[in-house]
Formats: C-alpha cells, structure tokens, sequence
C-alpha cells in the first residue's frame, strides 16, 4: 500500500475537511432523532393504554438505537490522523465542476487486505471546497487519500462497498505537502486518470458507484 505521512493541521481540517462533516452532520441528526423518539416514547407511555405501552417500547428502542449511531459513528470513522495515515494515497482530479463545488475523478485500489490481487476502480465524490486547488479547472491534479468501507458488517466481497477520495489539501494548507503528495504518484496514473474523465457522469449509475479497470488497461505499476 502507498500511504502518505505529513502533518495535519487540526484547525484547517476542522474547518475544511466534508469526511469529519458528513460524521458531525450524521452525529447531530441521530442525536436530535433519539430525542424525539424518546419524547414520543415518554407521551406514549403516559396515556397508559396497553398499546401505548408496546408503541412506547418500540419508539423507545429505536431512540436508543439512534443515540447508540450518534456514539458509534465518529469511533467507527477514526480521528483524522487515523483517516490519513491508513488510507492509500490515491491519484484523483476535478472532473467535473458545479455551481457549488466539483466532482473529483479518483483511480483507487478497492481490494479488502484478503483479497488475492488488486482490483482498481474509477469513483467519484462531489465537494464544496478544496483549499489550494482549483475547482474550475477540469484535470486539475488533487493527491487524495482513499477512504474504505461497507454498508454492512456482513458483506463476504473481496472489495469493498464504499470508497471515496479525501483530498490531501483537507489536512493541510503547506503547498509543498500537495507537491510531494502529487509526484509520488506516477504520471502513466495521472495520465489514465485525464482519459478516463467523460466517465465521470457514468459512476453514481455503476454498481456501488464504482467502474472497475480492467487489469490490462492498468499502468504496469499498478499490475
């Protein structure tokens, strides 16, 4: 795997990072959740009716299942530190720009470690921001981490399910970081990822978003 080290910078990714977002957005939703569910439970049981009380049980558990999302999730996610350092750095670029933000291109390796070989995939992730690049410029070149995981705990498939690129520019503002993330990532990838831009718009409509590369159409270093 290639990781990346640099430091990151707490305060810029607090303020720029849309992975650390989507966890708080989804913590404060399932904590706001739980509490009108256990406000539901608590009238249900105060009307005193054996049927309040079995609906009361039911809202009751799913409050709590709610309250338990808002405590697993940022623990399942990692700390920043954590998301870099186990990602493999990955080569993406700006894709397609929007009115508000861009749809970045990224090759990534989609292989579980149990996996007997690589299995390479184009996906996509649409953002806001992206401090030290530009948005606008279709092919700009944005070193990502990949960030990996499964809808469920149950899945048996040698890739995984959900995989995103987090740009290397969301954990630091240093230019020189961006610079030495880019250059240790090939050009034959760089090069494979600027052919592969008209894809873009197919990805969200592939299976779990994703369009696998053929291995002989893969750089020799990634065979």
């Amino acid at each position: 795997m290639r990781s990346f080290e640099f430091p990151v910078d707490h305060a810029h990714a607090k303020s720029v990072n849309e992975t650390l977002g989507d966890v708080r957005r989804l913590r404060w939703s399932s904590i706001i959740t739980a509490l009108l569910f256990a406000a539901l439970a608590v009238w249900l049981f105060t009307l005193a009716h054996p049927w309040s009380y079995i609906v009361g049980v039911v809202i009751a558990l799913i409050a709590l299942t709610s309250l338990w999302m808002a405590y697993w999730a940022p623990r399942k996610v990692g700390s920043i530190e954590a998301l870099y350092a186990k990602g493999e750095l990955v080569p993406a670029v700006v894709a397609v720009p929007r009115p508000r933000g861009a749809t970045l291109l990224a090759l990534v390796n989609t292989a579980k470690p149990s996996a007997d070989r690589p299995h390479y995939a184009l996906v996509t992730r649409n953002i806001r921001t992206l401090p030290g690049h530009s948005l606008t410029h279709v092919g700009e070149r944005v070193p990502s981490i990949s960030v990996l995981s499964d809808r469920s705990t149950k899945s048996a498939s040698d890739t995984w399910q959900m995989v995103s690129p987090m740009p290397i520019a969301w954990g630091t503002r240093d230019p020189k970081v961006l610079r030495r993330a880019a250059e240790q990532i090939s050009g034959a990838e760089w090069k494979l990822l600027a052919k592969s831009i008209p894809l873009a718009e197919d990805v969200p409509r592939a299976e779990n978003q994703q369009i696998p590369i053929a291995a002989a159409d893969l750089p020799d270093n990634l065979r």
